[in-house]
């Protein structure tokens, strides 16, 4: 059975970037919208395109590193690690 996929979410919490964290990047009401998926699928797709969303904002070089701790620290395999593994796959 899949593990669940942990919310981005790095517990940074302080909009002041254009409404979004400066931590993880979501607005609130991605935070929002995070909570209601239910599928891992889902919440993968979310991921790729919060991702996309923090280059666009100019970058967040800190979250990848704080949610692989956050993840392992939850005791959960990082969905960063199994989405970059299908990536060189791919190639």
């Amino acid at each position: 059975m899949p593990k669940k996929v942990p919310s981005p979410c790095i517990d940074v919490c302080k909009f002041k970037r254009k409404g979004h964290c400066i931590g993880c990047g979501m607005s609130k009401k991605q935070k929002k919208a995070f909570k209601s998926l239910s599928s891992r699928k889902k919440k993968l797709a979310f991921l790729r395109d919060l991702m996309v969303q923090q280059d666009e904002l100019g970058g967040f070089p800190v979250w990848p590193r704080a949610y692989r701790k956050r993840c392992a620290k939850k005791g959960r395999p990082c969905p960063l690690d199994e989405m970059e593994a299908r990536l060189q796959a791919a190639e």
